[in-house]
């Protein structure tokens, strides 16, 4: 008599899953999370490219406004304005200080009293007071003396030059409340010399007052930087 043999199935576990399912899904998986990090990515490099352009062109514009209003004055003031950072720098330190003083000239008095409400008047126009972050007053030394003395004899020269601007020049009274919560006075002794210390011509370029605009824009890149630097 033949003998049947029984085949039964096995039960299926319904939970099982094969190696290539697997793999599958954790491919999935893979391509959701680069799919999303990319475009993150996309938007965060967008973001940086709107800012810097935003810059750039606030920055060009408050540069050519700033020369329509100066040209005519710059060369009697010893002055310049820089493209790059916005700097209307007074170079001529005789008429600015007396030596290791921090009062006010009589003659840099004059043109503090024609200059600021006019660059006010510039700065203050709608399309660019929201982007105006801060206004500085900046004092500049040469390296004669020791690094402490000069912080401190630049950082009284720039409140000398903040409390004359606020208090004598006539700024519209209007506009007083918008200056004084924009306009900060920076002394930093000879951390940022423009020229060469070694001369007597270099260390007077480097006796300077400057007022510097910084705008939303660059602080939003200044943020996005710092951020990175986490990253």
């Amino acid at each position: 008599m033949k003998r049947h043999q029984l085949y039964t199935e096995e039960p299926q576990n319904p939970f099982a899953l094969s190696v290539g399912d697997l793999m599958a899904s954790l491919l999935l998986i893979f391509i959701l999370l680069l799919s999303s990090t990319l475009l993150r990515l996309q938007d965060e490099f967008e973001n940086k490219s709107q800012i810097a352009e935003r810059y750039t062109a606030i920055k060009a514009d408050i540069y050519n406004e700033l020369m329509s209003e100066f040209e005519r004055d710059l060369q009697k003031w010893n002055a310049e304005i820089d493209p790059k950072d916005l700097s209307f720098r007074f170079k001529e330190p005789d008429v600015l200080f007396e030596t290791n003083e921090y009062e006010i000239r009589d003659k840099f008095k004059v043109i503090l009293d024609d200059f600021f409400p006019r660059y006010i008047q510039v700065l203050s126009k709608q399309k660019f007071r929201e982007n105006i972050e801060e206004i500085r007053i900046e004092g500049h030394t040469d390296n004669r003396g020791g690094y402490y003395y000069n912080m401190e004899l630049s950082q009284n020269r720039t409140r000398s030059v903040l409390n004359y601007v606020l208090e004598e020049t006539m700024i519209e009274v209007g506009e007083k409340d918008w200056v004084k919560s924009n306009l900060t006075a920076n002394g930093l002794s000879f951390s940022k010399p423009i020229a060469d210390n070694q001369t007597e011509e270099g260390r007077n370029l480097n006796r300077r007052v400057e007022f510097k605009i910084r705008t939303n824009a660059e602080k939003q890149i200044d943020e996005i930087l710092k951020f990175n630097v986490k990253d």
